[in-house]
């Protein structure tokens, strides 16, 4: 297994510590919660592909890597 899929497994458990702390319920209209889960799963995937390439971006740019 690729370096890349770590990074990428290692950044979503981050990623979804972090929206674990955001209140989602007071987003959404009431009996929308297909919606909110599909929202809040697309915000986790985007998150995630964004701060690990981020993550293996700065470290191939600065040779540590």
């Amino acid at each position: 297994m690729s370096v890349k899929f770590f990074v990428y497994l290692l950044t979503m458990v981050v990623v979804l510590y972090a929206m674990d702390a955001l209140r989602m319920n007071e987003i959404f209209k009431k009996n929308r919660v297909f919606q909110a889960r599909l929202f809040y799963l697309l915000v986790l995937l985007a998150l995630t592909y964004l701060v690990a390439n981020f993550i293996m971006d700065f470290f191939l740019s600065s040779q540590i890597y």
